[in-house]
């Protein structure tokens, strides 16, 4: 896995959009279930160094304007020699264009975890339609 650092850009509506239909194994089977229809949900997933999940936290805090990992979930999710995590978070406006808010958790997110060591590999937001993608956007 390939260490990104986040920049601080709104993308073009299509850059870094996959089709549900092109997701990979992990957001399909693991992720995509686990979003509700009716409020967004932050879901971070740890993988260790062989790539295997070995955490995963669902986080209810923030507001559609304010993404906020509370410390104690972080702990909660590093503790088990994750190497890599993933960002993983719904609209259910049905618009998979990060905002603001989406873009500055995700930069905050990397910075931090870049000083423990950790790879933050992507942050996708998913939609009914697919998901956005940070990295393949380029934001990572």
């Amino acid at each position: 896995m390939t260490k990104y650092a986040a920049i601080d850009t709104v993308p073009e509506p299509d850059a870094g959009f996959a089709p549900a239909s092109e997701e990979d194994e992990v957001a399909r089977r693991l992720l995509r279930p686990c979003f509700p229809s009716d409020r967004e949900l932050l879901l971070l997933a740890g993988f260790d160094a062989f790539e295997r999940l070995v955490a995963f936290e669902s986080v209810d805090e923030g507001t559609a304007a304010r993404c906020t990992v509370a410390p104690r979930r972080w702990r909660s999710l590093l503790g088990g020699g994750v190497r890599f995590v993933l960002m993983a978070h719904n609209h259910p406006s049905a618009v998979a264009r990060p905002s603001r808010a989406d873009i500055a958790c995700t930069r905050d997110a990397a910075a931090f975890l870049a000083v423990l060591g950790v790879d933050l590999i992507d942050h996708l937001i998913f939609v009914e339609a697919g998901h956005f993608s940070f990295r393949r956007a380029g934001l990572l």
